[in-house]
């Protein structure tokens, strides 16, 4: 059978400018994967109707598969029907259930549909579908054209067009594929270069075939994925021994064998496994580390607080710093990163501490102490350990690496720790 060939296109003005990102493109292209569907382009085109009538027309030639997200709503310049039915050759209709349908959910809320919401029920001639959108106000389409093309019309509300990939695409993804045919495994690496990952992981591409294999950094962190194909049972061996020795080559620099799955979460229930506590001591990177963690539902169990220490005062008041310590050797130090641990983990009580100071930037660096140096000290039952750090980049970029290396350094030291 020959590999379905696929198309994804984003509709929206507000996608081509800087302060909205097209995450429905990569949700799309997750079903595709899931189904070994060849996905050859993603297209970003603004609400013009002429322009997206020619694109949609080029795309439906040349693909087998065509998804639309985006611009299916009741306003002027929710042009994705009208367009669509301009490519290919068809009128819109009003579909009278449709309006009815509409109406109903308004009344559900208490409220009189105004009547440019009719435009949601307009649907073009000729073969379609209409599917109906159990989280909002705007029905999908689904089209088929004489060439054979299918064309699938979402919403661009995300939840919206995730209701409608579980409840209609995949099953149709399914029934045309023979079902999954294409899976991934993912290994998250915190705190190592890609290319350390890259040169730990090399045996892999000569075993199992460097296409099969990726690499993706991201802020301190980096995905391995692993991709097989094939039938059920030789997929999904040929998957396992992949993740297997990719697991084997990098070690315990593997934190979690999910994408879903993040080192504060990890970490934590290292913690709760041991039934021990955890506190931080924060200055330049302002509270970020216990932000992250207490972002993970229960982490009450183990976290007990933490303390945003920016000045040199409140250093010593709250931590026990010694000002002889700061004095001799400024805040931005190992010895104060080191009593900033000791004095949390003493004055909070916990069986851990994580303590961070440094120069974020953009400004306060000096010859010694450049603008991205961070001193990181972990305060645990054996006493406490440091480490000295120079991150390169913005002053969020700095802080967002100076939590991770915090919490996969406190991983480590976890994993060392054998507890009660």
């Amino acid at each position: 059978m020959r590999t379905m060939r696929a198309a994804i296109l984003a509709v929206g003005s507000e996608l081509l400018g800087t302060d909205r990102l097209d995450t429905n493109s990569l949700r799309l292209t997750e079903a595709l994967e899931r189904f070994g569907v060849d996905l050859e382009r993603k297209v970003v085109i603004g609400d013009r109707r002429q322009a997206l009538a020619a694109e949609v027309r080029r795309l439906v030639a040349d693909h087998d598969l065509l998804l639309v997200t985006g611009g299916l709503g009741p306003t002027t310049d929710d042009l994705t029907r009208e367009a669509v039915a301009d490519a290919l050759g068809r009128e819109l209709v009003e579909d009278e259930s449709l309006v009815e349908e509409l109406r109903e959910r308004f009344r559900a809320f208490g409220r009189r549909m105004p009547e440019v919401n009719r435009r949601q029920a307009m649907v073009p001639t000729g073969e379609v579908q209409v599917i109906h959108n159990a989280r909002g106000s705007a029905p999908g389409l689904r089209l088929t054209e004489l060439s054979g093309t299918t064309v699938f019309l979402f919403p661009g509300v995300p939840a919206e067009l995730e209701g409608m990939i579980d409840s209609q695409l995949l099953p149709w993804l399914a029934e045309r594929t023979g079902g999954a045919s294409r899976e991934m495994v993912v290994l998250k690496v915190a705190s190592l270069p890609e290319s350390e990952v890259e040169e730990r992981i090399a045996p892999a591409y000569d075993e199992f075939g460097r296409e099969t294999i990726s690499v993706l950094a991201g802020a301190g962190e980096v995905l391995v994925r692993a991709t097989a194909t094939g039938a059920d049972g030789e997929r999904r061996r040929r998957l396992a021994q992949m993740e297997q020795r990719l697991a084997e080559l990098l070690g315990r620099a593997v934190f979690a064998r999910s994408a879903e799955l993040t080192l504060e979460a990890v970490v934590g229930r290292l913690l709760a496994e041991r039934s021990q506590t955890l506190v931080t001591a924060e200055s330049c990177t302002g509270g970020l580390v216990a932000e992250r963690i207490t972002e993970v539902p229960g982490s009450s169990d183990y976290f007990l607080g933490g303390a945003v220490v920016y000045t040199n005062r409140l250093k010593e008041e709250l931590l026990g710093v010694r000002g002889a310590t700061l004095a001799s050797h400024g805040a931005v130090s190992e010895e104060v990163a080191r009593e900033m641990a000791e004095g949390a983990r003493a004055t909070l009580g916990a069986d851990w501490s994580i303590a961070i100071t440094g120069i974020a930037g953009p400004s306060g660096g000096s010859e010694d102490k450049p603008v991205g140096t961070v001193h990181l000290a972990w305060g645990g039952p054996d006493g406490v350990s440091h480490r000295r750090l120079r991150f390169l980049g913005g002053r969020s970029r700095v802080r967002r690496l100076a939590s991770q290396v915090a919490l996969e350094g406190l991983r480590r030291r976890l994993l060392d720790d054998p507890g009660e």
